[in-house]
């Protein structure tokens, strides 16, 4: 079985169809690529599958469970993690709080432990504060943890944006445009990022992007979304090369 198949997904806003009859699947350890023209309804397939949307109509199996139409919180229980196209940081925290967020959806004491101040309150609080760091670390953040999120670099917020993500302890990491705004230079050092983060932390990856030195750079499938349906599908050389998607990004030949 895949680790997460959608079967005749779709979504209407009003007279609008967003997402007709989608079909995708992704296998354990794979980086896919999910690409198309602006208004094409990517970032809506994404909110449709972490809970944000609730679908009209198809199923979304993720570890072989039905996962369509459950809340957010309950979906990122379930293993799945993301990022925003337009970050979304609680910019007011220090940098070393929006990780720590994250990761107290496994922390061990209630709600009364945590009013009583018990001794594995703190204990607990430790655990997690030691976890957030680590992932500060990784993505060279340790340094800016009491900065303010909202002080931070735009390559830094994306950054820490992943980290954040990371620390719920993710089965599939769903990233939104993760390169917008970013220069060329940036963008090469991101995608060495995404092939380590993929085998360092033994992840899935579904990726939006609209820089195609990076889809074709480090994603292994694309699919092609254009008006809310799959156009394409195939390896990255397959896409490249084909018609439809070709017009879809620059329009048909007037004869």
């Amino acid at each position: 079985m895949s680790l997460l198949e959608i079967q005749n997904l779709n979504k209407s806003f009003g007279g609008l169809s967003a997402v007709n009859n989608f079909n995708f699947c992704l296998e354990k350890g794979e980086l896919v690529g999910l690409i198309g023209p602006n208004g094409a309804g990517k970032t809506t397939v994404f909110n449709l599958i972490t809970g944000v949307y609730k679908p009209d109509k198809g199923s979304i199996l993720f570890n072989e469970k039905n996962v369509e139409g459950l809340p957010p919180y309950t979906i990122c229980a379930r293993g799945i993690a993301r990022t925003f196209q337009n970050i979304r940081l609680f910019n007011d925290l220090s940098v070393l709080d929006n990780v720590k967020i994250a990761a107290h959806k496994d922390v061990p004491y209630g709600l009364l432990t945590t009013i009583l101040r018990t001794p594995n309150f703190f204990k607990g609080e430790e655990v997690i504060e030691q976890q957030a760091m680590q992932y500060l670390e990784i993505f060279k953040l340790a340094d800016k943890k009491d900065e303010l999120a909202r002080n931070l670099p735009y390559g830094e917020q994306r950054r820490l944006e992943i980290a954040r993500a990371l620390a719920t302890k993710p089965i599939l990491l769903i990233l939104d445009e993760p390169a917008a705004g970013m220069n060329p230079f940036e963008t090469k050092e991101l995608m060495e990022m995404i092939e380590w983060i993929r085998s360092d932390f033994d992840l899935s990856i579904l990726l939006i992007e609209h820089d195609m030195s990076l889809v074709m750079g480090v994603c292994e499938r694309i699919y092609v979304l254009d008006y809310g349906s799959i156009i394409a599908e195939g390896l990255p050389e397959e896409i490249r090369n084909n018609k439809k998607v070709i017009e879809a990004y620059l329009g048909e030949e007037v004869e």
